[in-house]
């Protein structure tokens, strides 16, 4: 229909109404920009993207294995470790590690620190099942590792299902060895029980936060006891040899050791169309990769670019590697002192995308959305105004200068994007790094992915919100 065919109500409805598309319905409407004379295949383009993210995923199921993962990307890439009081130039490509669990990938720009950075900021964990200090026990012929769920979990999702072993731990003679089990052909895996049917009503009857106890939820590790009769624990025992001979732990060991269980299966393409990706740990690893990805892409940029990756989001952003850390703005310190500025006023000239995932509408659960400011699976990245709960509590809440500052940068790249909210209000809710951010003077709002079945151990993303994603961050680094 032309110009001409539409009526004045049409016409004008097309310029005052607000009416997000689906990223492929862009796609085939020729919305799309792109610099080169001839169009770009979208739809290859991003399967070819998402088929290198899910490389990343099935490669970093921990935040060790994602930092490890992301310092190969940034050296093919041409990054350097940073050195503190190194000399570097403007356009220099460098990265600092934190305690192997986050890691900062930053480009220096053509104009002063003084003038401000672009920060993107992801976190790399995710919920998981953690060992106790004392994990290993022995218990009617079975032997379990007692467990710690990190965070929120519905713990139900976890039972009778493969996991997967992954961490580091430190032995007694100094050495550190990595641990990964469940992931090879051919691997054991393990699993936390769960009741059967036949017995189970009492069980069916509670709440599902109660129907799994946190305690119960012990990992079944063996069953073949240590051939020696004067032995009293030889299940115990003879888990303990097997650990001893491939990792040279012993049970003391475990005092000093990072450990977790993970879900054993890969990414895997979701639908006939091929247009999902099903994974563990899309929260918030989508996110990661994809600011990773864009600062990997960086070339000379006139504000320094920073992207963060830390940890320990999901459980408040405590801790040395959490955000709440001063390891960053003590990088910041540093970069400063190397250029002889002072960092006094730098935040507050400086801007940050919190990358973090939004809860993508289910219509099988409408009830706990607000539908009309809910964001939806496939149409793009999604900027989120405010998260939190209640009215309004734990979030920094963007101001509308800087939402429009973020709206006029995806709108001039050509990016598909939408806005969300965390569900109906007073429902719940959530929270993510921005307000830690933003408590350093930096205008800071949330953008990323919509993610179905969230904090499970097997998300949903749509490839479209994924690459638009990616292009966002490109978008706001190129700023």
């Amino acid at each position: 229909m032309t110009e001409k065919e539409k009526t004045a109500g049409e016409q004008l409805a097309e310029q005052l109404c607000y009416a997000p598309k689906t990223v492929f319905e862009a796609i085939a409407a020729g919305d799309l920009k792109t610099d080169t004379v001839s169009p770009v295949d979208w739809k290859k383009e991003i399967h070819h993207f998402c088929e290198e993210y899910k490389t990343f995923l099935d490669a970093g199921k921990t935040e060790r294995e994602v930092v490890k993962e992301a310092v190969k990307l940034a050296k093919a890439a041409g990054f350097a470790e940073y050195v503190r009081g190194g000399s570097y130039r403007p356009g220099d490509k460098l990265y600092a590690v934190n305690r192997e669990k986050g890691i900062f990938l930053f480009v220096l720009g053509r104009r002063p620190l003084s003038e401000g950075i672009n920060l993107t900021a992801a976190h790399i964990d995710s919920p998981r099942i953690d060992l106790k200090v004392r994990p290993l026990y022995e218990d009617s012929g079975l032997c379990f590792l007692k467990t710690h769920y990190y965070g929120g979990v519905k713990k139900y999702q976890w039972t009778a299902m493969p996991l997967a072993l992954h961490g580091v731990v430190c032995l007694k003679n100094g050495e550190k060895v990595t641990v990964t089990v469940g992931e090879e052909e051919g691997d054991p895996v393990f699993c936390i029980t769960d009741l059967l049917p036949h017995l189970g009503r009492e069980q069916e009857a509670k709440p599902l936060r109660e129907a799994i106890v946190a305690e119960k939820m012990n990992v079944l590790v063996g069953s073949e006891p240590f051939e020696d009769e004067k032995v009293s624990e030889k299940l115990k025992l003879r888990v303990l040899s097997l650990l001893h001979e491939k990792y040279g732990m012993t049970e003391y060991d475990f005092l000093s050791a990072d450990l977790s269980f993970v879900p054993v299966y890969r990414a895997r393409d979701i639908g006939f169309d091929r247009s999902m990706i099903g994974a563990y740990g899309h929260d918030d690893r989508v996110c990661a990769y994809t600011a990773l990805r864009s600062i990997l892409e960086v070339e000379s940029p006139e504000r320094t670019c920073l992207c963060a990756l830390v940890d320990r989001e999901e459980i408040g952003s405590d801790g040395v590697t959490g955000m709440q850390s001063n390891f960053m703005y003590n990088l910041i310190d540093s970069l400063c002192e190397m250029e002889g500025v002072s960092s006094h006023g730098i935040f507050a000239e400086s801007r940050c995308l919190s990358a973090d995932v939004a809860a993508a509408f289910d219509p099988n659960y409408a009830d706990a959305y607000d539908k009309r400011n809910a964001s939806l699976l496939g149409c793009g990245v999604a900027v989120i105004k405010y998260t939190g709960s209640g009215g309004k509590y734990n979030t920094s809440d963007a101001g509308a200068e800087y939402m429009a500052e973020v709206r006029d940068i995806l709108d001039g790249a050509g990016v598909i994007w939408q806005t969300g909210s965390m569900g109906r209000v007073d429902l719940g809710g959530g929270g993510t790094v921005a307000k830690y951010i933003a408590n350093h003077d930096i205008d800071t709002v949330d953008v990323g992915v919509p993610v179905l079945s969230m904090h499970s151990p097997f998300e949903v993303v749509s490839k479209g919100d994924v690459y638009m994603t990616y292009r966002a961050f490109c978008a706001f680094n190129a700023r």
